[in-house]
């Protein structure tokens, strides 16, 4: 039977809390022997282990810590001379002898400088790794994981990892020296994983929890290792507790990492747990957990319980609710009043990043309160007064400038120049982000800008540009763009890094390609180099690429409206890999996958007949049940996008429209006009001959907008629509029956029917004026009942060529009667 000696704890406590309090070396006290050399000499001459163990028995009383260390060194010396390794390592694991030495190395310990402490623990670990993942547990318990022998448990992790079996002490290694190993070391641990995962038992909760956490921890989303997890998850999903499915849900959430399946199973065991929850600690764990999947009835009855537990909550716990109300986007006045008079009793006890938090819930859910407000805002100030941490100070900067008046004094700005060379780039884009919302409010409410704003603008520009100058590699640079959204860089900033990533466009592969294309998707910025290579990629390496991310890879290219040379090949690679994967593939992947394709105008019949028929459609509205009410209205947008494009763009599918009950209900929802609007529809009546000859806010069959519309007869005339004129704002009548005839047919012969669309900044890409794609999407589609389509783009109407009336109004004319420019 194995015996695993069980020193460790007490060692490494021991050695802690000597350390703790004797700073100095206690080594230069103690007694030494005058020579230790003739022991060691007399090891050295051992020939085979039991002469060793021998040594041992007969000289333990007098070993000294390097002798100990010696005979260690010995041992491991003469198992690598064997050529049955493993049948002689646990030969000298169960030897009595072993034992002692262990017993030995615990008395010796203190004697031991770090180097020999870790040699012991290497060769120890050679017959048995669970040691070595003990010990790093111990100094995880004291929150050691940036020190040296972290390090150097880090460094036998990685020379002996080829070797490696014991999946369950390699994952509690894995997560103890997370923070301190390389990018590539984190790929070989991943690989290793993925080796040996089928080599323990599905019952194993606990290791699939340490890799998923790992990966958290890694801050990658490795999707065939989290499957493989998911799938423990699952088959142990009875014997999950409500801690376990907290830190399971805690986990994919970080992870962005999706599975129905786990949540409607933790979602049935969650909700039996409701009546048994009846102390605060465990029912905020369970309002936490289950609060954002819960159903309508669900969410009631946690609220009202929550309610009368409110004045008992800790500090910590009412930030946990307050946290979870906003992933809920539960806006019950009453629950968040009580909660936060609980936030302001306990103000003064939370960290910045905590701070933060709460603001950001607070703004959310719309809460406002004067008194709160100004205790929140003294506090942050406070903190970032004695703060020098860069990324503590972008914290308290960011949180300050969603309060309702975000403005920094001489302080707090002279606090931020101080760290600015300190600074990554995720810390540079927090600082750009509440400047320019600072800049905004002033000009808003006070009317000015000052100079100081615009120059840190200048100051966090030039600490970007070098930063990004300074990068050597795409590895670490992907390091600090990777927690960074592309939105929220400043353009120039923004333009700097995308020629930074151009300059390392071929170590773009198929590790990291799809970070980088969802990077690309968030900032609107149309780099063609960069696209041709994730496309380039994406054919080549497309084996090595997990089917569930091919989303991610296409969306840059739907949402900057661009075709890669190889087009069909690149569409056709990435679906074809999907093909097998479609009956599992997550509901809203697949809809966000499948009007993607379509705002390419790539329609694959199998994809889009797995999304429209009425097994898929139950799954989808099972889990539209469990998502946020904004997150829920967007994915049905989108399957209503994607079923309007079918039966304009691809009518020989036969799939049928079934949006007309939806559509009229979110219609009841449209906006007024933008100024340019107002602009453009008072001179449409001057250049069409009166109100009565153009239509505001038109809807089309399957429901496209058009801002404005009219008819021209066949001598280029308007025609007026009578008395049916629609105001704005009101939800219009159909102009014709729905579906059933093209629009042209109504028209007098010779007429056509025109649709001009005002295009702001929202409708092109970032750095040039190229349309995007659902812009694009939608000419197509009017074009395809009949239209004639006018875009008039906001950088025309704005321009210095159009800046009086009379060219504007020219303009119009030029674009309705004349020759239509492309």
């Amino acid at each position: 039977m194995k015996k695993t000696p069980v020193f460790l704890d007490s060692l490494v406590t021991d050695m802690l809390h000597l350390r703790a309090i004797c700073p100095f070396s206690w080594r230069v006290f103690q007694f030494r022997p005058i020579s230790c050399e003739p022991l060691i000499i007399q090891m050295n001459k051992c020939t085979d282990e039991e002469q060793i163990f021998d040594f041992i028995e007969r000289n333990k009383a007098i070993l000294s810590e390097k002798q100990v260390g010696c005979a260690f060194d010995m041992l491991w010396k003469l198992q690598k001379q064997k050529t049955s390794l493993l049948k002689n390592v646990e030969y000298v694991r169960d030897h009595p002898q072993f034992l002692t030495l262990h017993n030995l190395a615990t008395n010796k310990f203190k004697l031991m400088n770090d180097d020999t402490l870790v040699n012991v623990l290497h060769i120890t670990q050679r017959f048995d790794i669970k040691l070595l993942s003990e010990f790093s547990s111990c100094l995880a318990d004291q929150h050691l994981y940036f020190s040296p022998l972290m390090g150097k448990i880090a460094d036998i992790v990685h020379r002996n990892l080829e070797t490696t079996q014991d999946l369950s002490s390699l994952s509690v290694l894995m997560v103890n020296i997370s923070s301190l190993i390389s990018r590539h070391f984190q790929q070989q641990l991943v690989n290793k994983t993925e080796l040996l995962f089928d080599t323990i038992d599905s019952s194993e909760v606990n290791v699939a929890t340490r890799i998923a956490r790992f990966l958290r921890n890694i801050k990658y989303c490795y999707q065939p290792l989290l499957e493989k997890c998911n799938n423990v998850f699952l088959s142990n999903v009875d014997q999950l507790d409500l801690d376990s499915i907290s830190k399971i849900f805690r986990l994919y959430k970080f992870l962005q990492f999706n599975s129905f399946e786990f949540i409607m199973m933790a979602k049935k065991k969650l909700t039996e747990m409701i009546p048994l929850c009846n102390h605060p600690a465990s029912f905020v764990k369970l309002f936490v957990t289950l609060g954002p999947i819960a159903g309508p009835e669900e969410k009631k009855q946690l609220k009202s319980t929550l309610l009368l537990m409110s004045e008992d909550l800790t500090g910590e716990q009412a930030l946990a609710v307050l946290r979870a109300m906003e992933d809920m986007e539960s806006r019950n006045s009453h629950l968040i009043k009580r909660v936060t008079s609980v936030l302001h009793k306990h103000l003064d006890s939370y960290k910045p990043l905590e701070l933060l938090k709460i603001t950001q819930a607070l703004t959310f859910l719309h809460f406002q309160r004067k008194e709160f407000s100004a205790k929140l805002r003294e506090l942050l100030l406070s903190y970032l007064k004695i703060s020098f941490i860069p990324t503590e100070v972008s914290i308290l900067v960011y949180a300050i400038s969603l309060l309702p008046s975000p403005h920094l004094d001489e302080v707090g700005i002279s606090r931020i120049e101080a760290v600015l060379p300190q600074c990554n780039l995720n810390n540079l884009s927090n600082f750009a982000t509440s400047v320019l919302r600072w800049i905004q409010y002033d000009h808003m409410y006070l009317d000015s800008i000052t100079g100081k704003q615009l120059k840190l603008l200048q100051k966090l520009d030039h600490y970007g540009r070098q930063r990004l100058q300074h990068s050597n590699s795409l590895d670490l640079l992907w390091e600090e763009l990777k927690s960074v959204r592309g939105n929220t860089f400043p353009e120039s900033l923004l333009e700097e890094t995308i020629a930074t990533l151009q300059h390392f466009v071929d170590e773009i592969n198929y590790i990291n390609v799809v970070e980088i294309a969802s990077f690309i998707s968030n900032t609107d910025y149309l780099s063609t180099l960069l696209l041709d290579r994730i496309a380039s990629v994406a054919v080549q390496q497309i084996e090595k690429i997990h089917p569930f991310t091919i989303l991610a890879i296409i969306l840059p290219f739907s949402t900057l409206n661009y075709d890669p040379p190889q087009r069909d090949e690149f569409f056709g690679t990435c679906v074809q890999h999907l093909n097998s994967y479609l009956g599992i593939l997550d509901p809203l992947m697949l809809v966000c996958l499948g009007f993607s394709l379509a705002t390419l105008q790539y329609f694959p019949e199998d994809l889009l007949k797995s999304i429209f028929n009425i097994e898929f459609l139950a799954r989808l509205d099972s889990q539209l049940e469990i998502l946020s009410s904004s997150l829920s209205a967007r994915v049905q947008f989108h399957l209503m996008e994607l079923n309007r494009s079918i039966c304009l763009e691809c009518p020989e599918f036969q799939i049928p429209w079934f949006h007309d009950r939806f559509c009229q209900q979110y219609n009841k929802g449209i906006g007024g006009m933008s100024g340019a609007q107002q602009q453009i529809y008072k001179m449409l009546t001057e250049v069409l001959g009166g109100i009565n000859c153009v239509k505001a806010s038109v809807l089309t069959p399957y429901y496209h907008t058009v801002d404005f519309e009219c008819i021209l007869d066949k001598r280029k005339k308007p025609l007026p629509y009578g008395s049916h004129n629609i105001a704005w704002g009101q939800l219009p009548e159909m102009p014709w029956e729905s579906n059933t005839e093209i629009v042209g047919s109504r028209l007098p012969p010779g007429a056509e029917r025109i649709a001009l669309e005002f295009l702001d900044s929202k409708s092109f890409c970032r750095n040039i004026p190229h349309m995007k794609g659902k812009s694009a999407m939608k000419k197509r589609h009017l074009e395809i009942l009949g239209y004639r389509v006018i875009q008039i783009s906001q950088f025309e109407w704005n321009s210095m060529a159009l800046s009086t009336k009379d060219a504007r109004m020219d303009y119009l004319r030029e674009r309705i009667f004349g020759e239509v420019k492309s």
